[in-house]
């Protein structure tokens, strides 16, 4: 019987419903003019940053190209939410099928990491253009920054595939998620089986973005060491390593309290606070990254 309905959870989709936002029955018009103007921001600025760093040979640099990538990538997380969420609001339906729901959580959180490892790469790059400005171009050569590029998009997505397989081949005894989105551990707990495999992998996971953790914290113990030598190395630090350092506290901070919540979090935080601290994700990194790096700093001589 077991295996005939593990069958039927591969097989055929089931709906599943979503957190319905707080008074959106009445004000549903706000929320939907809110979210719609935020998600063609997002749209538009990483666009046009694309854009303009494909159109500059002077910004054909891997500083540049990796602030290109992370513009992709904001945008790549932000479809994930934003037209379901929307088409939601309209409806005042907020279902899903379980195929999307897995979808959803993969694109999502395929887009946090992804970000994760591209801060990594970028960590690198820093390091290397003010502690050995010398040998910069030599060693972020094409061919390299080609694999630091592959190697920030083929982790994430490679580690978050069997998260997707093993949270969704389980037999689901409830149907309902507790967020406005789908994500990972929340499926994990529709299903009445043990979740001792989930959380191994897990661990697995968390040691390899452990070690990316690592890699920034070396680069910036070196940086700011060759920071204290140099007036025109702490001229650079400032204007390139500060919105870097900016963006990695907000986004570990978020995904730190994402990720604890979703696992241990009580009911006693106030639901506005979730839904504020959840959609921080999906909003603050795809809008910000490009306004702090591409808008706010100037591009220096290496």
């Amino acid at each position: 019987m077991n295996i005939l309905n593990l069958v039927d959870n591969m097989s055929y989709p089931f709906r599943l419903t979503l957190m319905m936002p707080k008074e959106s029955k009445s004000y549903w018009h706000i929320y939907f003019t809110c979210f719609l103007l935020i998600y063609l921001a997002i749209l538009s600025i990483n666009i046009r940053l694309v854009m303009v760093i494909i159109m500059q040979k002077a910004l054909h640099e891997p500083m540049y190209i990796f602030l290109c990538h992370l513009s992709v990538n904001g945008v790549y997380g932000a479809s994930g939410f934003y037209p379901k969420f929307l088409s939601d609001l309209i409806l005042d339906s907020y279902v899903i099928s379980s195929h999307m729901c897995a979808l959803q959580s993969f694109v999502i959180y395929s887009s946090l990491l992804c970000e994760f490892t591209i801060l990594t790469v970028m960590s690198y790059d820093r390091y290397v253009a003010i502690c050995k400005p010398l040998d910069y171009h030599s060693k972020l050569t094409k061919n390299t920054c080609v694999k630091l590029i592959l190697f920030s998009w083929f982790v994430p997505n490679f580690s978050v595939i069997p998260a997707a397989l093993l949270s969704n081949l389980r037999l689901f005894c409830k149907y309902h998620i507790d967020k406005l989105y789908c994500d990972n551990w929340s499926i994990v707990k529709l299903s009445c089986a043990s979740s001792f495999v989930n959380n191994v992998y897990g661990y697995i996971v968390a040691v390899i973005f452990c070690c990316c953790a690592v890699i920034i914290i070396v680069s910036y113990v070196k940086l700011i060491s060759a920071c204290k030598a140099s007036l025109e190395n702490r001229r650079k630090f400032w204007q390139t390593c500060l919105p870097h350092i900016l963006s990695l506290i907000n986004y570990t901070f978020a995904l730190l309290f994402d990720v604890m919540y979703s696992r241990y979090g009580s009911n006693d935080i106030p639901e506005s606070l979730r839904n504020f601290l959840a959609l921080e994700l999906v909003i603050v990194p795809p809008v910000f990254n490009p306004l702090i790096y591409g808008l706010n700093i100037r591009a220096w001589e290496m």
